[in-house]
């Protein structure tokens, strides 16, 4: 893989600047319909599928930065780091496989630790108001 402008990158920086420009819908015009997709969450397949594991993301991102870009004509890699409503600082890379101007394979790393951390205290932090509320049979 180099860092030259091959057709795999033009397309992985155009769905990335899709989806964090909150343009969803665009960005998965870039995504092909037989997708399959390896997250830390497990084997995602079909365009639906990614759209259902993506779409929760992408609402809730507040910015993301670009660190690199690198591709060719037929893998690109892309890294970056996104920050949420959940957490500050969420980093990601992707290595796409391109097919007929589509991303038809995405391997996706990303810690999943720091969001689970975050809706843990959320959920802990819900419950103790509810148990101090006297309505919810807190005292």
């Amino acid at each position: 893989m180099n860092d030259g402008n091959g057709a795999a990158l033009r397309v992985a920086l155009a769905y990335h600047q899709a989806w964090t420009g909150g343009r969803f819908d665009e960005a998965m015009t870039y995504v092909a319909d037989d997708v399959v997709c390896d997250a830390p969450a497990g084997r995602i397949e079909g365009a639906t599928a990614y759209r259902e594991f993506m779409a929760p993301f992408a609402g809730m991102l507040i910015r993301a930065e670009l660190l690199a870009a690198y591709g060719d004509e037929e893998r690109a890699v892309i890294v970056y780091d996104t920050a949420t409503t959940l957490v500050a600082s969420g980093p990601a890379a992707e290595c796409v496989a391109v097919r007929d101007g589509r991303i038809a394979y995405s391997r996706f790393i990303f810690d999943r630790l720091p969001f689970q951390a975050a809706r843990s205290a959320a959920r802990s932090a819900h419950s103790d108001v509810h148990s101090a509320h006297p309505s919810t049979g807190g005292q």
